[in-house]
C-alpha cells in the first residue's frame, strides 16, 4: 500500500506538472497549430528519466520507493512517453534491437490506431 500512495502522490505532482508546462510552453510558442506543450512535456519527461535512470542504475541512488514516487508517480504523471523511450532504451542496450523497433512500432502505430477505432465508434455511438 505504502509504494501505491508514493506513485499517487508522485501522479498528482506529476499530472500538475504537466498540465503547467504544457500550457507554458504552448502560450510561448504562440502557436495554435501545432501542440508544441505536449511535444515539450515529452522532450523534459524524457530527458529526465534518461538522466535520473542512468544515475539509479549506476549509482543507485534511489530507494525502491523513491523510484516508485519519482519514475512512476512525478514521472508518470508527468508523460508516459518518458517510460516508453526508457523502456526502448533499455531494449537497445541489452542488445535488443528487434524488440525495441517492436515496441516503437507498436505504440505508435497501435497507439494511432486505438485513437481512431475510439473515435469512430463513438462517433457511431453519439452521432
Amino acid at each position: 500500500m505504502g509504494k501505491l500512495f508514493l506513485a499517487g502522490v508522485g501522479g498528482f505532482i506529476g499530472s500538475t506538472l504537466r498540465y503547467a508546462v504544457t500550457g507554458y510552453a504552448q502560450q510561448l510558442s504562440r502557436s495554435i497549430d501545432f501542440p508544441y506543450g505536449t511535444l515539450a512535456v515529452n522532450l523534459i519527461g524524457c530527458f529526465l528519466i534518461g538522466f535520473l535512470s542512468q544515475l539509479a542504475e549506476t549509482r543507485g541512488v534511489f530507494t525502491a520507493e523513491s523510484r516508485t514516487f519519482v519514475f512512476i508517480g512525478i514521472l508518470g504523471g508527468f508523460t508516459t512517453f518518458s517510460a516508453f523511450g526508457n523502456e526502448t532504451m533499455n531494449l537497445w542496450r541489452d542488445g535488443q534491437n528487434t524488440l525495441a523497433m517492436a515496441n516503437v512500432a507498436a505504440n505508435v502505430l497501435l497507439g494511432l490506431g486505438a485513437v481512431w477505432v475510439s473515435r469512430a465508434l463513438a462517433y457511431q455511438i453519439w452521432r
